[in-house]
């Protein structure tokens, strides 16, 4: 495993979600759906895994069709992030192979 690079982060629809998270202080789960391009369903399961990982909170208003699911990034989900983004920095810069790779 490449060093810094966090599987629960890596999966791109998450990192996507995290990358949004990461430059506002919340976001819906309306607005994550439509930019994500995704399925309820697929946003509920991809959102569920970065708050079980304690990188997201959710915070629900109301019940039903009224109701409203908001997402924020928490202190861990930061640290995390950036340190997910800069082992692929690390690793997009040019990290050397090993040798007799190409």
């Amino acid at each position: 495993m490449i060093d810094g690079i966090d599987p629960v982060i890596h999966v791109p629809k998450r990192l996507a979600a995290m990358a949004i998270l990461a430059n506002a202080p919340s976001a819906s789960f309306r607005f994550l759906r439509d930019h994500l391009r995704i399925s309820d369903s697929d946003l509920s399961k991809q959102m569920s895994a970065l708050e079980a990982a304690g990188y997201v909170q959710c915070t629900k208003d109301g019940h039903g069709r009224g109701g409203s699911t908001t997402y924020r990034m928490t202190a861990a989900g930061e640290q995390a992030y950036a340190a997910h983004c800069a082992a692929l920095r690390a690793l997009l810069d040019g990290a050397p192979l090993p040798p007799g790779e190409v």
